[in-house]
């Protein structure tokens, strides 16, 4: 069995990623490891995901992070631009 404190950190380290699937309707789902989380869990991934995007708008020349780079994508795809 693993360490509970690295598997919860793990866990968090997951659900705050960027990366999110789409269901076979093109919705985007929450992360799998946001379900293995308590509420106090989600809460850090929660902060640890706002710092991970204001980062990547911060390396970025638009100042878009990865997620919103990815909607603006969806938008414009949707717009036929």
């Amino acid at each position: 069995m693993g360490d509970p404190g690295k598997d919860r950190e793990a866990l968090v380290e997951r659900a705050a990623s960027a990366h999110r699937s789409r269901s076979p309707h093109v919705e985007v789902q929450a992360h799998p490891a946001w379900f293995d989380l308590d509420e106090s869990g989600r809460v850090e991934a929660f902060d640890l995901a706002s710092r991970l995007r204001r980062l990547e708008a911060a390396m970025d020349p638009d100042d878009l992070s990865t997620t919103a780079r990815a909607v603006l994508a969806r938008i414009l795809a949707a717009r036929g631009g």
